[in-house]
C-alpha cells in the first residue's frame, strides 16, 4: 500500500477544509505544528472565539509506535504487541449560534506491520502488513431542522453510492450504533456515516471510498452552517446548547475510539481534546418542557431515523 499517497491526500484535505472555514468565519485558524517524541507528529489547526466558531479544530496527525494501544487491537487481538503507523484528519466544529449544529468528521488510515515496529519516517516494516481505513461524519444539532438532516444524509449517501449501494445503509446503521450514549439511552445527534477496519476490495478501492467521504464533508456541512449562523438567539437557546454539549463531552471521554487511542498511544493531549466545547453545563435530572422547541430535539431528531 502507498502510505505516501494517503498522507498527501490527508494534508491537502486539511488545508482545503481550513481555508473554506476561514472564509465562512472571517478569522484565521491558528496553525500549530508538533512532534511526538515516540515518533511522528502533526499539524493542529484550531480556532477559538471566532466570529462563527466558538471553538473548532481541524487536525492532521501521522504517528508511529512500537506497540499497538489496547483500543486499537480490541477488535483484532491477534495484532496485540505489533508496531503501528496511523495517520488521519479529524475535525470538530462548535459554532456559537445554538441553531447551527456541531459537526464531526474523521478519515484515517492504520497500518500494523508484521515486524515489531515501522521504521521512523514511514516504512511499514518487513513481512505482511495489516492495514485498514476508517472514518465518517456526523451532525449534532441543538435545535433540529428536517431539511438540514436530510441534506447531510444525502451528501453522505452521495459519498458512498459510487462504490456500491450497500455501503450507505450499512455505514449509517454503524454510525447510529457507534454514536450512541448507552448510559443515556440516546443518540448523540442525527447521525451520518461511520466505518472502521475497512479494507474491502483492496487498497485502491478502500482508499477511494475514504477519499470520497473526506471530499463530501464541506458540501455536507457548509450549506447548513450558512443557513443557520445568522439566526437570532437568546440566553435560553445558549443555555440549552451548553446542556446538550455535555452529552458531546460524555461521549468523547467515555466511548470515542479516537480519543481513547490518542490518549493510550501517548498522543498530544491538546490536539486530542480540542474536540471538547468551551462552554458546557450539566444539570440534575433535567427534562425539557413538553411541546417546547427543546423537547422537539428529543421527540423528532434523536430517534435514529432514516432521513432519506
Amino acid at each position: 500500500m502507498d502510505t505516501a499517497r494517503v498522507k498527501t491526500f490527508l494534508t491537502e484535505l486539511q488545508e482545503l477544509i481550513v481555508e473554506r472555514l476561514e472564509q465562512v468565519d472571517g478569522k484565521a485558524f491558528k496553525r500549530d505544528g508538533w512532534q511526538r517524541p515516540e515518533g511522528g507528529g502533526g499539524l493542529s489547526c484550531v480556532m477559538e472565539e471566532g466570529n462563527v466558531f466558538e471553538r473548532g479544530g481541524v487536525n492532521f496527525s501521522h504517528v508511529f509506535g512500537d506497540k499497538l494501544p489496547p483500543s486499537a487491537s480490541a477488535n483484532r487481538p491477534e495484532l496485540a504487541g505489533r508496531g503501528f503507523e496511523a495517520m488521519g484528519v479529524s475535525l470538530v466544529l462548535h459554532p456559537r449560534n445554538p441553531y447551527a449544529p456541531t459537526v464531526h468528521m474523521n478519515v484515517r488510515c492504520f497500518v500494523a506491520p508484521a515486524s515489531p515496529s515501522p521504521a521512523r519516517g514511514g516504512g511499514q516494516g518487513g513481512g505482511e502488513s495489516v492495514w485498514w481505513f476508517g472514518g465518517g461524519m456526523d451532525l449534532t444539532p441543538y435545535y433540529g431542522y428536517e431539511e438540514d438532516a436530510v441534506h447531510f444524509h444525502q451528501m453522505c449517501n452521495n459519498a458512498l453510492t459510487p462504490f456500491g449501494e450497500q455501503y450507505h445503509p450499512r455505514f449509517k446503521k454503524w454510525c447510529d450504533e457507534y454514536f450512541y450514549l448507552k448510559h443515556r439511552t440516546e443518540p448523540r445527534g442525527v447521525g451520518g456515516i461511520f466505518f472502521d477496519d475497512f479494507s474491502e476490495g483492496g487498497f485502491e478501492a478502500a482508499f477511494n471510498l475514504t477519499e470520497s467521504v473526506g471530499d463530501h464533508f464541506l458540501p455536507a456541512y457548509v450549506p447548513i452552517l450558512e443557513r443557520r449562523l445568522d439566526m437570532p438567539y437568546g440566553e435560553r437557546e445558549r443555555d440549552f446548547q451548553a446542556y446538550r454539549r455535555g452529552r458531546y463531552v460524555e461521549f468523547n471521554l467515555v466511548y470515542d475510539r479516537g480519543t481513547i487511542f490518542g490518549l493510550q498511544s501517548g498522543g498530544r493531549t491538546e490536539s486530542i481534546l480540542m474536540s471538547l466545547p468551551p462552554i458546557v453545563k450539566w444539570r440534575y435530572d433535567w427534562h425539557p418542557e413538553p411541546g417546547s422547541p427543546e423537547a422537539k430535539l428529543y421527540t423528532d431528531f434523536l430517534i435514529g431515523k432514516d432521513w432519506l
